[in-house]
């Protein structure tokens, strides 16, 4: 499996993402500018977390029309795998790749702490060594991590399979306690928890890992 991380002015976990990419595939991702307008071959384009363009106007908006973003919409709608973790999620949201939107934290606080997951589908390249209702322990990092969508949107996400993640112990008021969605071909995932700071036992979790695992399982 071969990865390409696009990296934003003030993306700051792009080189834990791409540990825990090697980690899982044995292969080291390639880094990609956001003023690029090509991408490089890849089964996976991640965007990581960071502050992209200084989370100016709304966590998101100013990386969204990035020249790379043009390219991953493509690639999107070809079926290759993008996975948003924080503000990647954002970004995605933003660009209209994922539905819904990140909102400031209901308490208006910066939050950085261990929290829970319950995984809610497991039919996804991204979760395919997880079984649905597993727990998965893991870190958030945000100021902007409120998911929030309309009620219409929300029947269809749920109807459709798009919630992946819910936390167990919501720290930021997301809408039906939502951490992570899909598109509505679950090629796409968009999580605010932080994975890639969950793979080694000084994180104080390794269930980070398993999606990184899925991944390289399922594409090989």
């Amino acid at each position: 499996m071969q990865a390409a991380i696009v990296v934003f002015p003030g993306s700051n976990r792009e080189r834990d993402a791409a540990k825990a990419l090697y980690r899982a595939t044995g292969k080291k991702p390639t880094m990609v500018w956001h003023g690029d307008t090509e991408l490089p071959k890849a089964d996976l384009i991640l965007l990581p977390g960071g502050f992209s363009y200084g989370d100016y106007l709304r966590t998101g908006a100013m990386a969204a029309h990035s020249p790379i973003m043009r390219e991953v919409a493509v690639r999107a709608k070809k079926g290759v795998r993008v996975w948003g973790i924080c503000n990647g999620f954002q970004i995605l949201c933003e660009a209209q790749l994922l539905p819904g939107i990140l909102l400031r934290n209901a308490h208006l606080k910066f939050v950085c702490k261990t929290v829970t997951l319950k995984v809610e589908n497991s039919d996804s390249d991204f979760t395919r060594l997880c079984t649905a209702g597993q727990k998965l322990k893991t870190i958030v990092a945000h100021g902007d991590g409120n998911y929030f969508a309309a009620a219409d949107t929300l029947k269809h996400m749920e109807d459709h399979g798009q919630i992946a993640f819910r936390y167990q112990d919501n720290p930021n008021g997301s809408i039906r306690d939502i951490a992570g969605v899909f598109n509505k071909e679950r090629n796409v995932l968009g999580m605010m928890p932080h994975p890639e700071d969950a793979i080694e036992p000084l994180h104080g979790s390794i269930d980070g890992a398993v999606l990184f695992d899925s991944l390289a399982k399922a594409i090989g």
